[in-house]
Formats: C-alpha cells, structure tokens, sequence
C-alpha cells in the first residue's frame, strides 16, 4: 500500500514538468494541442516511475524528462500521415543531394537522385502530399481555390442570388441599353469609350445609360 502512495506522489510531483515540456513543444510546433501532448506525455510518466532504478546513477527528474519527450515525440509521429520510411528517404537524400551540390557546384536532378537513392522521388511525392496546410500560410506553389471559402457561406449564397437577379433584369433590357450597362460596369469602360465603340456621341451614350438605369429601377420595383 505504501509503494502505491508513493508511486502516486511521485506521478503527482513530476505532472507540472510534464505540462511544462508540452508547451514547449507546442511553442515549436504550433499547430499541436497541449492536451494530446499531456496525454501522451503521461504515458511516459508512469513508464518512467515505474521502472526507475535509482542504483543506475541518475535523478528520477532525469530520467522520466527523457521518457516523457520520448512518448511526446512517438505521439506527434502518430499523427504524421507520411511513414517514418518515407521522412528517413527523404532526409537521407536531402543531406546527399546538397553535399554532391555543394561539392559539385550543381544541384543533381530529380532523376540523378532516383539512381542513387532508389524510391526518392516516391517519398518526396508522399511528403508533399502528407503536407498540413495551414489556413493562415500562403497555399504550396502551383495550388489555386477556386473560391473565397472563408466568408460566410450564407453571404456567399445572398450575393449569387443577388447577382443571378440583377443578370435576369439586365437581360430583359433592350439590347441598346445593355450594349452600355454591361461594358461600363463589368468591363470597367467609360462611357465614352463605349459611346466610341458603338459610334454614337458620348452625350448619346450618357442618355442611353440614364434611360438603362432607369429601367433597372422599374424591372426591380416589380
């Protein structure tokens, strides 16, 4: 009963440095919860209390900050999507590209380093893929949205139904009038250039974009 209260405070006491080395990884990596690294750092915890041996010359402190990290690490590694194999290929063909460049004074081609480290290009294209992304970091080179997903979507939906009805009542306008109204504002034309384009005046063009927003107003009243 003893050795069990004794575990237990032992647990109890080395927690804060737990939480401690968990916002200090969460500080490095900050996209990683503190909770799920607490948790994980525990497990470490109670691994290193129970098979600490004080003969062996280090303080119990010592010993479990190892494990705890440790188990932190195997945890964070969890969540990779991408294989260990994969991230040793890559690092390993990292290191030997850049010493060839550097001793070459050019950097080997993907398919160079394919012959010298067979399944290169395979983990390199896993990595890429197994890469977060983060909504506040710019997108990989080469990647587009089609959209502006952070609005609100149900002012997303009011401003294509507002735009599919002001196109429906531009259309039911005589062809003259949208002949002005569609160049000048969705194709940022003046009215004189417009007015040139059709080869009437720029007062004639000034009356038919008058006469045309007045009837939007009509169509728009119904």
């Amino acid at each position: 009963m003893i050795e069990a209260l004794e575990r237990e405070e032992r647990i109890r006491t080395l927690l804060p440095m737990t939480r401690k080395l968990a916002r200090r990884l969460k500080r490095l990596v900050p996209n990683l919860d503190v909770d799920d690294l607490v948790g994980d750092g525990c497990v470490g915890l109670i691994r290193a209390v129970d098979s600490f041996d004080p003969d062996r010359g280090p303080r119990l402190d010592e010993y479990a900050r190892r494990l705890i990290v440790g188990a932190m690490l195997n945890g964070i590694r969890r969540m990779d999507p991408v294989s260990e194999r994969a991230r040793r290929i890559v690092r390993d063909g990292e290191n030997q590209r850049y010493a060839l460049g550097a001793a070459r004074g050019d950097v080997p081609t993907a398919q160079e380093m394919e012959r010298r480290c067979p399944g290169y290009g395979r983990a390199v294209a896993a990595a890429y893929r197994g890469q977060p992304l983060s909504l506040d970091a710019p997108l990989p080179i080469g990647e587009s949205l089609a959209g502006d997903w952070s609005d609100d979507p149900a002012r997303i939906v009011e401003e294509r139904s507002e735009r599919a009805r002001l196109n429906a009542l531009i259309s039911s306008l005589p062809r003259r009038h949208r002949q002005i109204v569609v160049p000048h504002y969705f194709g940022g034309k003046s009215l004189r250039a417009v007015g040139r384009h059709m080869s009437i005046s720029p007062q004639r063009a000034s009356q038919l974009h008058v006469s045309a927003i007045a009837g939007l107003k009509r169509l728009a009243a119904y």
